[in-house]
This record gives C-alpha cells, sequence and structure tokens, in this order.
C-alpha cells in the first residue's frame, strides 16, 4: 500500500515543474473527454458570443475624426458616442464632453497623437477620433412620404461619386443651403472617416438616402413630384439663366465620365455652368455648391 501513494506523487509533480511533456498530456488527456461531450465548453462559448455580435452595435459603428465634426456630432446626438479618444492638447476643450461621458458610463482616454494616427487612419484627425453609432440610412420610400406635403425640396443624386473628400464636401455644401438628402446606392461611403471629416460638422445636418438602381430611384422621384436635372459642361442652359424648380432632384456624375446615359436620358433639365471656357470642367464639390447656392437663392433664401 506504500508503494501505490508514492507512484503517484511523482507522477504528479513533473506535471507542474515540466512545461513541454506534461502541456502535451495534459492536452490528450482532455481530448477524450471533449469528443465525447461534442465539445460542449466551445459549443457554449460560441453561444455566447454569437449573439453578441448580433445585438452589439458594432456592425453599425464608424470612426469619425476631426475636431469639428466630433463636437457637432457630441452636439447633435451624444448618446451614440460609443468611446471617444483624445490627446491631452484637445482636453480642455472637450471637459463638458468627458464629463457627460463619465456620467454615461462611457469611455474616453487620452492618448498621444501617434495612437491617434493608427485609430484615425490618418494624421488629419485634429486630436480626437470617436467611436459612434453610425446613423441608419433612409429608403428612398420613407423619405419621399415625408416629404409629400412639402412645397420645396433638393435632393442630390450621387451617380459614380465615391471620393470620400469630394462627398465630404458636397456634404458640407448640402448643410449650409439646407438640403437634407444625398441619394446614392451605397451609403456607407458618405459615412467615412474622411467625408466625415471633409464635412466638418455637416454630416450631422444631411440623411443618406438608399437606393438599389438609380434610374428607378428617378422614376420614383418624378412620380413623387420631383423635376430631374443633371450637368453637362458644354450644353444644356445657363444656371444664372434659368429658373429652378422648386422640388428638384439634381444629379451629379463622376468627374471624369460624368452622368451615366442611363440616367442623363431622365433629365427634364440639362444646366450648364458658364465660364472661360479655360477648363473641361469643375470639380463635382464645386459645381454642387454653386447649383445649390442658385436653388436656395431662388427657392430657399430669407
Amino acid at each position: 500500500m506504500s508503494g501505490a501513494p508514492s507512484s503517484k506523487r511523482p507522477a504528479a509533480r513533473p506535471n507542474r515543474a515540466k512545461s513541454a511533456k506534461p502541456w502535451a498530456d495534459k492536452s490528450s488527456k482532455q481530448a477524450s473527454p471533449k469528443a465525447k461531450r461534442p465539445s460542449q465548453p466551445a459549443a457554449a462559448r460560441t453561444a455566447k458570443a454569437a449573439p453578441e455580435r448580433v445585438v452589439s452595435p458594432r456592425a453599425a459603428e464608424q470612426k469619425i475624426y476631426g475636431e469639428k465634426a466630433c463636437q457637432v456630432l457630441f452636439a447633435r446626438r451624444p448618446e451614440a458616442i460609443i468611446r471617444l479618444y483624445l490627446n491631452p492638447q484637445q482636453a480642455p476643450k472637450c471637459a463638458v464632453m468627458m464629463k457627460y461621458l463619465a456620467k454615461a458610463k462611457k469611455a474616453y482616454h487620452l492618448v498621444e497623437d501617434a495612437e491617434l494616427d493608427k485609430l484615425a487612419g490618418s494624421q488629419h484627425h485634429g486630436g480626437m477620433v470617436m467611436l459612434v453609432q453610425q446613423p441608419e440610412s433612409l429608403s428612398l420610400h420613407r423619405y419621399l412620404r415625408q416629404q409629400k406635403d412639402v412645397a420645396s425640396d433638393l435632393i442630390l443624386a450621387m451617380d459614380g461619386v465615391s471620393n470620400p473628400h469630394n462627398l465630404g464636401a458636397i456634404v458640407r455644401s448640402c448643410a449650409h443651403f439646407g438640403i437634407k438628402a444625398v441619394l446614392l446606392p451605397e451609403s456607407q461611403p458618405l459615412y467615412s472617416g474622411s467625408a466625415v471629416r471633409t464635412a466638418a460638422g455637416g454630416a450631422e445636418f444631411v440623411q443618406a438616402v438608399h437606393c438599389e438602381k438609380l434610374p428607378e430611384a428617378l422614376q420614383r422621384c418624378r412620380q413623387a413630384g420631383y423635376q430631374l436635372m443633371s450637368t453637362s459642361s458644354h450644353q444644356g442652359e445657363s444656371l444664372y439663366q434659368t429658373t429652378l424648380p422648386a422640388k428638384a432632384v439634381m444629379v451629379f456624375g463622376e468627374e471624369m465620365f460624368g452622368v451615366s446615359k442611363d440616367v442623363a436620358r431622365q433629365a427634364d433639365k440639362l444646366l450648364r455652368i458658364p465660364g472661360t471656357n479655360q477648363v473641361e470642367s469643375l470639380n463635382v464639390s464645386v459645381a454642387v455648391a454653386l447649383i445649390l447656392g442658385e436653388w436656395y437663392r431662388q427657392h430657399a433664401s430669407v
């Protein structure tokens, strides 16, 4: 009987002292119970993790950066902030924001610019990066219902415009001139960090309206009482000699190729921005600003 205990103790001690062989022995011993119990521990872990991915807002999260963009978001929808990162220089300006986040039990971190560069994927973060809940895009059907009884409304439609800096500048002009909706097949580029930063807070005032096929969406807008307009570098009526419709969709195309033929055929009006013709065309964000300004002058200025 004395021999049995002595044989068990030496076997237990090496398992603790040595790392390579005992670790292998331990894992081999655990392999058979897992096979018999059809991986219950792993299944339990998977069952717990899967609902978190579905329920968690991470599927609709976005990173935004830039002082103005972050400050305006906090002013408009502070509840959307998930986490804040800022450098020590921004901390005094963000005392109210940090106090709110602490009270709401949401994290904020003071970090150096090198860390902010990594988080933003850009050096143009202005000392602040936020992780926030992305606003939901609106369906065209719902937007048109909301605007059914509105006398004047201008929708911007993007036909292939995807450069985030251009989109950000367009959204900034939309906010300035009171344009509420940008219609596009894919709304994600409108919510990119660089687009939101370029918009300088304007993204909080402009709604992304989603459509699957732009030509069909334009037809629905026409049926709802909107006139369709587009631009041409060399044809069409002069912007400053045209009465613009109060309720309209203005379509802009990608700079290199312009508006697609299927979309251009549907236009009720073609507009031309007069100039010296020393350059072939304007940057799309500049063209948007000029046309929005003229529409605002005719229909919404006070």
